[in-house]
């Protein structure tokens, strides 16, 4: 990243900034996105991309990037999955899918499609800054999670972290409302859900960036992303 980043800000239902930090704001058609902290209790999936962001500061990514460190802030401050509605804002995005019913009340969708603010938000800066390709970061069970075709990232990562594949929705793992199925569908883009392991008593935060560590480096310095936008 260099000097030339501008810094764009919305608002969680707390009133926390949710920041996008956006590079190469002059000229790109598309750009690419990375985003952490949908959910507020996957720190895995942020410290990731803290480390990303880490390193593109010592190092050129010939890329127009946009990034959200944390797209849900009042859930990571509060350590839950939700926002402070109550909503999932993984299930709340305006894909054909959406729907009112859920499994659980962690999966709730809120009233209507887009109906939070840093749902709204995030959408804001699509329509600014039009993504050609997404990578969101979580954490749950390792995983690259594709909507839409982006077969060589897949196969480059895959090499490097040994994470296994899975194209399109979760078997018995509905995701109504998501990201993936919204930009897919309406924004006809592809989108890896990049699902890392949950840290326990034999891994570490630290060890599960070291483990994605060459991937995502790698990653950023080929032209695989470049080729999607």
């Amino acid at each position: 990243m260099t000097n030339n980043n501008i810094s764009k800000n919305g608002f969680s239902v707390g009133n926390r900034p949710v920041e996008a930090i956006v590079t190469q704001q002059a000229g790109p058609s598309r750009y690419c996105y990375l985003i952490a902290g949908t959910h507020g209790d996957e720190p895995e999936g942020i410290y990731v991309l803290e480390q990303i962001m880490h390193w593109l500061k010592n190092n050129e990514a010939d890329l127009p990037m946009v990034i959200i460190p944390v797209l849900n802030p009042d859930g990571y401050a509060a350590e839950t999955r939700v926002n402070a509605n109550g909503v999932d804002l993984n299930r709340n995005l305006p894909a054909s899918n959406w729907t009112r019913q859920k499994r659980e009340d962690k999966y709730s969708p809120g009233s209507h499609p887009a109906s939070e603010p840093e749902n709204q938000f995030l959408i804001s800066l699509f329509e600014q800054y039009p993504p050609g390709f997404i990578i969101s970061f979580h954490s749950w069970k390792p995983m690259l999670n594709s909507n839409g075709s982006c077969e060589e990232v897949l196969q480059l990562l895959h090499q490097e972290n040994d994470y296994p594949i899975v194209r399109d929705e979760i078997a018995d793992h509905p995701t109504p409302g998501s990201l993936g199925s919204y930009a897919c569908e309406k924004l006809g883009i592809p989108v890896l859900t990049y699902e890392c392991p949950v840290q326990d008593d034999e891994q570490s935060i630290n060890s599960i960036w070291q483990k994605n560590e060459s991937a995502l480096i790698k990653l950023m310095q080929s032209d695989l992303i470049s080729q999607l936008l």
